[in-house]
């Protein structure tokens, strides 16, 4: 999709790195040559990741960074700066979510899920963006969902947290582009990952009918939401700004009617 080697000597952190979605974003960056920084709350995700991705031949630096502490996330910044001298690309993917109705979400659920899926976004936004302002450069892509502007049921913590990261990557953009930064985001679409399987379809039935509901019939390779994120971070759409770019195969849009 994007030039061999459209990344080389540019330092990426990733978010949520260690598995899914984050784990392929990584993967694609380093197949076009960037250094990688993975952070997630887990070492167990991220060594088997970064064990991989060295092996293929690849820059990586692991640091365990939960993104609800705002000096967990300076810290992972000094350490990538110490290591690359820079950070060009900020990937917040970094998101924890469960299905609840809302009359039965605790304070405790609703404040995990806000403290990761917002607050986090905007902690490493705002340690990060710094030092983009400082070198007049960087790009944001943050990973958002659909429900943030359809609703869904079992969703309300992440909705409210997803809508916020929507304002907040329209606010930023506007904010810095006259530093030299573009902040965009992803909208992915369904794709099959164990966690996401065993949270939102546990059953073939529950499989099917979530199939049914995207109108080309099939759910997302992660590859084809990463290649989207690796996109939005380079010089190739240097001209978006404060996008939400949906790759979800017209889920959103519903089938419209008579469909079947």
């Amino acid at each position: 999709m994007l030039p061999k080697e459209a990344f080389r000597g540019q330092t990426v952190v990733v978010t949520g790195g260690g598995t899914g979605l984050g784990l392929e974003t990584a993967r694609r960056f380093a197949a076009l040559g960037a250094h990688l920084v993975l952070a997630s709350r887990s070492s167990a995700h991220l060594e088997p990741a970064a064990a991989e991705l060295r092996a293929a031949g690849a820059e990586v630096l692991t640091v365990v960074t939960d993104v609800r502490r705002p000096n967990q996330v300076a810290a992972m910044k000094d350490a990538a700066l110490e290591r690359f001298g820079a950070i060009d690309v900020l990937v917040n993917n970094a998101a924890g979510n469960f299905l609840c109705p809302a009359e039965e979400l605790s304070p405790g659920g609703w404040k995990v899920v806000i403290d990761i899926g917002l607050n986090g976004v905007f902690y490493c936004s705002s340690e990060v963006g710094r030092h983009m302002i400082g070198r007049g450069r960087g790009r944001i892509v943050n990973v958002v969902a659909a429900y943030a502007w359809t609703g869904g049921p079992g969703t309300v913590h992440s909705a409210a947290a997803k809508a916020g990261v929507v304002a907040m990557t329209r606010t930023l953009a506007v904010e810095w582009a006259r530093h030299g930064l573009r902040v965009n985001a992803v909208c992915p679409g369904v794709f099959d990952t164990e966690g996401a399987r065993e949270r939102l379809w546990p059953t073939p039935e529950q499989q099917e009918a979530l199939r049914r509901t995207i109108p080309v019939g099939r759910f997302a390779e992660p590859g084809e939401i990463a290649d989207a994120i690796l996109w939005l971070s380079s010089p190739w759409s240097d001209y978006v700004n404060g996008e939400v770019l949906v790759v979800d195969g017209g889920q959103h849009l519903g089938k419209g009617l008579g469909a079947g």
